[in-house]
């Protein structure tokens, strides 16, 4: 929405007053972002870029002061208009400050430091906090990447142990339906890029185009034809057959795949007497693959019976860890698909004798939507400030709860070179710098400077994002 471009507005209404609120002689912050817990016990950084490239990259003007000043008047809330004309004047409108992150794509344990932000002109100390709203918002996109990603995990497990392909089928067994399920085309973008980094498949188009954008990928997922119900009822109840026989005829070619809907009506019907006999002959003569999809009902009750199903009607063989393989036709379930189910339904499967190979799923609102900040408890902190010459450690320990108590002074994340474990480490607070932290015997820093006074620092590609979170394993 052109409304909603200005920098100096995306923000909260109370953040325009606290640069009244430091103390006197503050003239430098510096703040952190962690996972503090939630759901799993790792998170996937991921969309810092998109963030920057969209939010900072184009300068403050003065006539991006000019709304705000206004507004806030109106609303009730000082602004610090000298600041900000000053930001224009000085810094050519580029906010000056310094983000550090891990590089995206790295799987971290929840309870450390995945992005710091630190201002970098004394007379700007207050910028990183008018900045939080916004770039706390990177919750969105990593945890819709941790979610896909521990999906991923799961779906590994399974075909690990019941498939003969497991690199060539992983990429493609959960596929994006999430684009009509969220709250807007932006949050589609970023939350369809997200699961991109872990899989192959997808239907939301506005994440192909933010990879592209902002990632230098040209195309990072892919998609089949496939039906829909409308196009299925269109022919209505009596000639559902012969929507099933357009499918076949408009798709079904050789080494081609088609997803077709069929429990429109009744979808063991479908299977039993359309699919298994009806059309049997021309879905085994186009060459193709027969995906069929249900749409209602228990997801792991219907699935195995439709693998059933379709095992009478089309056969299968076993391979090598001895588990069957239908010829021919496969199962997408998309309905009623999160975390838990996938887990549930490979299970069941797996101990009918099916291989992982004959599955895929297709998860909307339960992975672009049904999830929040609380989901991994993500929190942007000040930790530290420098008063009067002198750097203090900024935190909270409400003793009412635990759980949110803050990391203290300006930090960094170490990885150990060999095993891999991170760790959150302060730096000193007599350190002029990054520089000057002593690190442990074999540890490394984890972070990079990707931002700094307007310019972006490393430019990461999907390819580079994706082989970090892939190389990851639970």
């Amino acid at each position: 929405m052109q409304c909603l471009t200005n920098l100096l507005l995306n923000t909260d209404s109370y953040k325009a007053s606290h640069w009244l609120q430091y103390p006197p002689g503050t003239d430098a912050t510096f703040f952190y972002v962690e996972s503090r817990g939630g759901i799993y016990d790792r998170t996937v950084f991921f969309g810092l870029q998109a963030i920057l490239k969209e939010y900072l990259a184009k300068p403050i003007t003065h006539a991006d002061v000019d709304e705000p000043r206004d507004l806030f008047a109106a609303h009730g809330e000082p602004f610090n208009e000298s600041g900000w004309r000053d930001i224009v004047d000085r810094h050519a409108g580029f906010l000056p400050i310094r983000i550090r992150a891990v590089p995206e794509g790295t799987v971290v344990p929840t309870h450390n430091a995945l992005m710091t932000i630190e201002s970098t002109d004394p007379k700007a100390y207050w910028v990183p906090s008018y900045l939080e709203t916004m770039l706390l918002r990177i919750w969105y996109p990593v945890t819709v990447a941790t979610v896909s990603w521990h999906a991923k995990q799961t779906i590994r497990q399974f075909l690990e142990r019941t498939s003969d392909d497991v690199e060539g089928q992983l990429p493609f067994k959960l596929h994006d339906f999430g684009s009509r399920g969220v709250s807007s085309l932006e949050s589609a973008a970023i939350g369809g890029a997200a699961h991109l980094v872990n899989f192959l498949g997808t239907d939301t188009v506005s994440g192909l185009r933010l990879a592209s954008a902002c990632y230098h990928e040209s195309m990072a997922g892919f998609s089949i034809p496939a039906a829909e119900h409308s196009t299925i009822t269109a022919w209505g109840r009596e000639r559902e057959v012969d929507a099933y026989r357009n499918m076949l005829t408009q798709f079904a070619k050789p080494g081609a795949i088609v997803a077709v809907v069929s429990d429109s009506y009744d979808i063991f019907h479908a299977i039993r007497e359309h699919w298994g006999k009806t059309l049997k002959n021309e879905v085994i003569q186009s060459g193709g693959t027969l995906v069929v999809r249900p749409d209602s009902g228990d997801p792991v009750a219907v699935v195995h019976q439709c693998l059933e199903l379709l095992d009478e009607a089309f056969g299968h063989t076993v391979n090598s860890k001895g588990f069957k393989v239908l010829n021919h036709v496969r199962v997408i379930q998309g309905d009623g698909v999160n975390p838990t189910s996938i887990r549930a339904i490979l299970e069941r499967i797996t101990s009918a004798g099916y291989a992982t190979d004959n599955l895929a799923f297709g998860m909307g609102g339960a992975l672009l939507q049904r999830l929040d900040r609380d989901t991994q408890k993500f929190a942007l902190k000040c930790s530290a400030a420098r008063v009067e010459g002198r750097w203090i450690d900024v935190y909270k320990d409400p003793v009412t709860d635990k759980g949110k108590q803050s990391k203290r002074g300006r930090m960094t994340l170490l990885q150990h070179r060999e095993y891999g474990t991170f760790k959150t480490v302060p730096v000193p607070a007599d350190a002029d710098s990054l520089a000057d932290l002593h690190k442990p015997i074999g540890f490394d820093d984890a972070m990079v400077t990707i931002w700094e006074d307007g310019k972006l620092i490393h430019d990461w590609t999907f390819a580079e994002v994706r082989a970090r979170a892939n190389a990851a394993r639970l």
